[in-house]
């Protein structure tokens, strides 16, 4: 019996049809919410909603505005995702420095800091009417 090479390539998996495959798929998102979780960043955007759902319980914010912050959180996670996929992607291509992993890399993080400031700019705004009046 002979043993294939670590890294070498594998059959394609045959395709999963039906109710086994939305379990295959929430298998594959909880794989990849167990890597997100290895990632700094990610733990800090956890604990950023954290931190953001106390400031709208001071501010005595609306039930809406409570949605409004989680759907802004879950665009950042899903921004984060794939930021952290383009870096796995471009770290495997090119591992010595080049212009065009430097480049994926930069557009990968100024996305997630695009959605971090519209979270920012959206608890500011709240805070403003909660503290400062309308």
């Amino acid at each position: 019996m002979t043993v294939a090479p670590p890294n070498s390539p594998r059959p394609k998996p045959p395709r999963v049809t039906g109710l086994p495959h939305l379990w295959a798929a929430a298998g594959y998102s909880c794989a990849g919410l167990r890597r997100l979780w290895q990632e700094a960043a990610f733990r800090h955007i956890v604990l950023a909603l954290l931190l953001g759902f106390g400031l709208l319980a001071i501010a005595g914010a609306e039930m809406t505005d409570y949605a409004i912050l989680l759907i802004l959180f879950f665009c950042l996670i899903a921004t984060e995702a794939l930021n952290t996929a383009v870096e796995c992607i471009v770290d495997h291509l090119a591992p010595d420095w080049a212009a065009f992993a430097r480049d994926a890399k930069d557009l990968g993080s100024l996305a997630t800091m695009c959605l971090l400031c519209a979270n920012g700019v959206f608890l500011g705004a709240v805070l403003l009417r909660s503290f400062v009046g309308e």
